[in-house]
């Protein structure tokens, strides 16, 4: 008996959920391969846009708006999508070890996972602060806060370890919806007391001086107490203490300082950087594994140095999706170049923000509401989805094809 069904030529796996991946899902989806599939693992299926995240805790956006549906991203682009961890990778037979389920295999894998807090480094901070990496997991710990706040009698002091822009913006944001809510329950927002910790001599230490002056003069009318040259050397119940001997105590300590790689990565053997990120080329290959590529925080390209900021994830997407596919059909790959400068538009937690782009600094409400405008036309990208079209039907592999091996394990 003869059956329709063709066998698949090649699977891509993506582990992560994070702004490269969603921009290749989207693209496998408007553009499906005949014979590829796709199988996304992720620990959450809702991702969110670190964009936003602020706006988020500020009260401004709703969970929605501000997360990715992956399931219905996943469903758009024919896409197998398991909730599940991984724990390592078995490069040889070139399956993802997954905590929960069999192996999946691969003929490409992209890692785009975001970064996992350094709190180990720090004696104490594991156990005593919340981490606002990777950001797939802060929104509990985010709702968690602030229902402690809510039922809190009295005085409340927040301390936030970390004034790059996302510890400024965060902390600016938690005091306007905390502050908010306290008026609701008809408390006075002035039972809130914010500290700011940073081991630099200045906030916002990669921004110029104009947008590290209005940031200086934003905390300081909000009456946030600001710790330079602070570096945290231990965290105990309440308490912060630091290299120059100064005790900080706080009743919620949040954490977003610079992050790393994932443990797991260690026992795979892809060169990583000092900081445990993934080294790759500028095709976003791994250096170690050329059918292995990483994007966004998780990688560490070696001819640039880059923040670890969500401008790179997002604008890795479409150069990763395009070199996954000549990949598929044995073309040269290309590389992607970087931007030497990029804008970052920071929040001040009510609806006012701030642009800077290397000397340059501006800020208003109509800079927020520019941001508000970019950033909801990238949600409705993967929010708006076309309608679903019949995908093109596989090519059946040639029998004598070398590049399959039918004795592999594909997964389920």
């Amino acid at each position: 008996m003869q059956t329709t069904e063709q066998p698949m030529l090649k699977d891509i796996v993506l582990v992560g959920g994070g702004h490269s991946h969603v921009g290749v899902i989207k693209s496998f989806g408007m553009q499906p391969i005949p014979g590829v599939r796709m199988t996304v693992i992720c620990t959450d299926i809702h991702t969110p846009y670190s964009g936003m995240l602020p706006g988020y805790v500020a009260g401004h956006y709703g969970f929605d708006a501000v997360h990715i549906d992956l399931s219905r991203l996943a469903v758009f682009a024919g896409a197998h999508l398991y909730q599940d961890e991984v724990i390592g990778l078995d490069r040889i037979n070139r399956k993802v070890l997954c905590r929960n389920r069999p192996p999946v295999g691969y003929d490409f894998l992209s890692i785009n996972t975001g970064s996992t807090p350094q709190l180990h480094d720090v004696p104490g901070a594991q156990n005593n602060a919340i981490a606002v990496k990777p950001i797939s997991h802060f929104n509990n710990r985010w709702l968690a806060l602030l229902e402690r706040v809510r039922r809190h009698a009295g005085k409340t002091t927040v301390a936030v370890v970390g004034a790059g822009a996302a510890g400024v913006e965060l902390l600016l944001a938690m005091q306007f919806r905390l502050s908010q809510e306290l008026r609701k329950l008809g408390r006075d927002p002035a039972d809130l007391t914010f500290h700011l910790l940073t081991n630099h001599a200045d906030i916002l230490p990669t921004h110029n001086l104009r947008v590290r002056h209005t940031f200086d003069l934003v905390l300081a009318s909000r009456g946030v107490q600001v710790h330079r040259n602070a570096a945290v050397t231990q965290v105990t119940a309440g308490c912060l203490q630091t290299a120059t001997g100064e005790l900080v105590h706080a009743d919620e300590i949040v954490w977003v300082t610079r992050a790393a790689g994932a443990a797991w990565l260690k026992d795979t053997g892809l060169a990583l950087d000092a900081d445990g990120f993934i080294k790759v080329a500028d095709t976003l290959q791994t250096v170690t594994d050329p059918v292995i590529f990483a994007a966004g925080d998780i990688a560490s390209m070696v001819n640039y140095r880059l923040e670890k900021a969500g401008v790179f994830a997002v604008r890795q997407g479409a150069p990763l999706a395009r070199n996954l596919r000549r990949s598929l059909h044995g073309q040269a790959l290309k590389p992607y170049h970087p931007q030497r400068h990029w804008l970052a538009l920071i929040t001040t937690g009510d609806q006012f923000a701030v642009a800077s782009r290397g000397w340059i600094g501006f800020s208003g409400e109509w800079v927020w509401r520019w941001k508000d405008w970019i950033d909801r036309n990238f949600m409705r990208k993967f929010q708006d989805l076309p309608a679903m079209v019949a995908p093109p039907k596989p090519v059946p592999a040639a029998p004598t094809d070398p590049a399959r091996d039918p004795g592999r394990d594909r997964g389920s």
